[in-house]
């Protein structure tokens, strides 16, 4: 059996059919539920701060999929008393999603790290950015026919969720994945002006871009976000590194085919800006 943790999320929902389309049994683990989840899954709530609280879902498994919010993974001794439960519940394998900063240190390596320190197996995915971020900008787009963004033409090679589920699925069935690092990229780099081109295509009506400053954008993130991370963020989108560029084969080698584009997402999900 395998536990998914975050199945309601842009990953854990399709992560949970891919497996059960595999023949897998899954427990769903959220902290609400969902009526979205095929019914074959067994749903099972939990609150990842409260580590007790995911036991019950753990008997019987072989493996764990684990998706931790950022402020999860920042409290001091969280991921660690979450960890020991895991071990005592007997799973002996993990796939952690994480992020493809890890790797070029612009993110920090704390939940990397107490996975690899756990003894247990473990396989970490360095995941770029999602193509589904760019749903923050569907209202605009319904209302307007207008993204408004930052750094229009800088490009970052944005991975579609789905493939990241689909990879999950394959290391978490083969335990020879166990101690790899996977970094999981979409085909090629992608900028703000492209994508908002490609949602034009897919509504079959052009979608205007509008540049933000640096300041401006600034000024909307601080609202949901503290003042440092925004600057940080703002530093990746507007002068990010060579690594955070660079596409990774590893999505292609583990899928068997090309991980899916931007352009291929936007179309699969025009109903949201339309």
């Amino acid at each position: 059996m395998i536990v998914v943790t975050g199945a309601t999320g842009n990953v854990g929902q399709p992560l949970v059919r891919a497996l059960l389309a595999a023949g897998e049994r899954v427990t769903a683990v959220s902290r609400h539920g969902s009526d979205r989840l095929p019914e074959e899954a067994r749903q099972h709530r939990a609150d990842l701060a409260d580590p007790k609280s995911l036991a019950p879902a753990l008997d019987g498994a072989e493996a764990l999929f684990l998706l931790t919010s950022g402020d999860f993974a920042a409290t001091e001794g969280a991921l660690s008393d979450l960890l020991e439960v895991v071990r005592a519940g007997g799973v002996e394998r993990i796939v952690l999603l994480s992020s493809q900063g890890v790797g070029t240190g612009d993110h920090p390596s704390g939940p990397e790290d107490a996975v690899r320190a756990s003894g247990l197996g473990w396989t970490v995915l360095r995941s770029g950015g999602f193509h589904t971020n760019t749903l923050r900008w569907a209202d605009a787009v319904r209302a307007e026919r207008t993204v408004t963004a930052p750094f229009g033409d800088v490009g970052l090679p944005t991975v579609d969720p789905a493939d990241l589920a689909e990879v999950a699925a394959v290391t978490l069935r083969d335990a020879t994945h166990a101690g790899r690092v996977y970094e999981l990229t979409g085909p090629a780099p992608v900028s703000p002006r492209e994508q908002t081109a490609a949602i034009g295509e897919a509504l079959g009506e052009p979608v205007r871009f509008v540049e933000q400053t640096r300041e401006e954008a600034k000024a909307v993130m601080t609202r949901f976000m503290p003042e440092q991370a925004a600057e940080s963020t703002l530093d990746i989108l507007g002068s990010p590194s060579a690594g955070l560029r660079r596409v990774s084969p590893d999505a292609e080698k583990l899928l068997g085919r090309a991980p899916r584009s931007y352009g291929e997402w936007a179309v699969r999900h025009a109903a949201a800006f339309r």
